[in-house]
């Protein structure tokens, strides 16, 4: 039998720093208005701004549309817990 893998590629468009659209979107993690962690097909993905909210999220297609003012996107090589890590390490210093 043949397996048939669903997989999305993955791009991030921003328009003006206000708009942003990322394909190839897995899962969102956590979010809120001033951050997101989205596991993309190439890895997590942290986004970080102020006034961020979900515009539109499509699951079938694999993308998400997000307005805000947006500071930094960052990839992290192996998983979510970098950035728990990052934050529990900058806490306690």
């Amino acid at each position: 039998m043949d397996k048939e893998l669903t997989t999305f590629s993955h791009n991030i468009t921003m328009t003006e720093r206000k708009n942003i659209i990322i394909t190839g979107v897995k899962k969102i993690d956590n979010f809120d208005e001033q951050e997101f962690l989205i596991e993309t097909t190439m890895g997590y993905l942290l986004v970080k701004g102020s006034e961020l909210e979900i515009i539109k999220l499509d699951t079938y297609q694999g993308s998400v549309s997000i307005k805000g003012i947006f500071n930094s996107l960052n990839y992290t090589e192996n998983n979510k817990k970098d950035k728990e890590d990052s934050f529990l390490s900058k806490l306690f210093k």
